[in-house]
This record gives structure tokens, C-alpha cells and sequence, in this order.
């Protein structure tokens, strides 16, 4: 494998806007995926498989970090990633949480097998051709593993779309805890980046699902546009401020400690 090296990090900082920026793709790739499902099989294939293909084709080109390509690329992951998710369930009938433990044995793999041969999971260490790699198929199976888990709970174990999104906003707030209390910062990050998936995926289902089906009924459509709509949003605001740029917010906060010496205690 080619060993480009990159002058910084191919991935955004990680603060607030991320998550919610990361919030959005689930809820849109759930949302989108059923919504394809209902037009045409086919559509739905065409769309998931060759917009993911070429949105990571388009992503791996950059030597730099770009917000529309990087945000557009997880956006097809997200898409792709109920796919793969749902796939196993509708052709073989297997379980949710089956298919919840082999994407978790399939993610552990990968994330051992990435630590041995880089030395670190850090999204901070992004500057090579080969971690990237390493970095968008872990990012593709805690899709697929999210979907599954949050399809287990709302499904599988007869929570229901509501009591999902408790479960996983309550989950979800684990890590940050850990994280304040100690926890390693690269286990926190992927932790959290999982469990956005199920919590993401269950407000869009709730949204757009039938009240039958324990939803609000507002269509899988009307969810999947609205959510693109404030998707453009941000990432456009990301784009022109450059506010997600590795250590831009790193240095703000750097910056105050930099003053004048107070005439008082001189």
C-alpha cells in the first residue's frame, strides 16, 4: 500500500459540532435507507453502494482535510452502513443481536489489527495514506455495529423507538464520564462514535415511522430531506469558517494565557 504522508491530520477536530454534525449522518442514513428501500431496491443499491465507493474514492484523492469531502464521505458510510446492517437481517432472518455481536467481533478485529501495525487508534494520527484506510473501515463497521444494536434494542428486545433514544442518550454520556474520571481518550472518542449511530438512527425512526410502529409519522422522506437540509447547513458554516480545523480551538484557548504581566503582582 502506497505511503502517502499528509501535513496534518485528514480528519476534523473533535468538539461539539462534530457530534452533532456525526448525529445527523445516522439519523440521515437511517431515514435514507428505508426511504430508498420503498422507492426501488435497485435506486437504493445503486446509491448506497456506488455513492459510498465514490465519496471514499473522492476522500482518499485530498492530501488535506476538506469539510464537504470528509462530512460527505461519512454521510455515504452512514447510508451504506444501514445497508450492510439490515442485509444480513432481510436475506438470512438472522437476529439484531446476532448481527450486532459478529459487526463487534469484526470491529475488534479490525482495531487490534490497526493498533499492531500503527502503534495508536488516535484520530490525531490520521497523516498517512495507510491509517486513513485503517480509520474509514473502522469508521464503516461502527455503522454497521451502531444500527444493528440500536435495531436490537428497539426491535429484538421490544423497547420501541422512545425508550431507545433514552437508552443510548443516557449510553452515550458513559464515555464523557469515563473520559473526565481518567478513561483514555482514543477508548472514549470510539466508544462514543459507536453509540451515536443507535442513538442518531432511533430519533430518525421515531421521527418518521408510523405511530403504529411507535413513531410520530412524519415519513422517512420528509426526516431524510430535513436532516440534508441542516447537514448543508453546518457543514457549508464548517467550510467557511474553517472552525473544525485540527488545533483551531486548541489555540483559542491557548491564545488568552498569552497577555501582558499584571502591573499589580509585578
Amino acid at each position: 500500500m502506497r505511503q502517502r504522508a499528509f501535513p496534518v491530520p485528514k480528519v476534523p477536530e473533535v468538539f461539539l459540532l462534530f457530534w452533532v454534525v456525526k448525529l445527523l449522518t445516522t439519523g440521515i442514513g437511517e431515514a435514507g435507507a428505508d426511504f430508498l428501500g420503498t422507492v426501488s431496491i435497485p435506486l437504493a443499491a445503486l446509491i448506497g453502494i456506488g455513492g459510498f465507493f465514490a465519496a471514499l474514492w473522492w476522500q482518499l484523492r485530498a492530501t488535506i482535510y476538506r469539510p464537504v469531502r470528509y462530512w460527505v464521505t461519512v454521510l455515504s458510510v452512514a447510508l451504506f452502513g444501514t445497508m450492510i446492517a439490515d442485509g444480513p437481517h432481510v436475506a438470512l432472518g438472522t437476529p439484531y443481536y446476532v448481527d450486532s455481536v459478529i459487526y463487534l467481533v469484526l470491529l475488534c478485529g479490525l482495531l487490534t489489527w490497526w493498533r499492531r501495525s500503527e502503534g495508536t487508534l488516535s484520530v490525531h494520527s490520521i497523516t498517512t495514506a495507510r491509517r486513513e484506510r485503517f480509520y474509514w473501515g473502522t469508521v464503516l463497521l461502527t455503522f454497521g455495529l451502531g444500527t444493528a444494536v440500536g435495531d436490537a434494542t428497539a426491535i429484538d428486545m421490544g423497547l420501541g423507538f422512545s425508550w431507545s433514544i433514552v437508552l443510548f442518550a443516557v449510553l452515550i454520556l458513559v464515555p464523557l464520564v469515563l473520559w473526565r474520571m481518567g478513561l483514555d481518550a482514543t477508548i472514549a472518542f470510539w466508544a462514543s462514535y459507536v453509540l451515536t449511530r443507535p442513538l442518531g438512527a432511533s430519533v430518525a425512526d421515531w421521527l418518521g415511522k408510523a405511530p403504529s410502529a411507535g413513531g410520530l409519522g412524519w415519513g422517512d422522506g420528509t426526516v431524510t430531506g430535513l436532516g440534508l437540509v441542516l447537514f448543508a447547513a453546518l457543514v457549508a458554516y464548517l467550510a467557511v469558517t474553517h472552525a473544525d480545523v485540527e488545533g483551531a480551538h486548541a489555540h483559542a484557548i491557548e491564545s488568552p494565557a498569552v497577555q501582558e504581566p499584571d502591573p499589580v503582582l509585578d
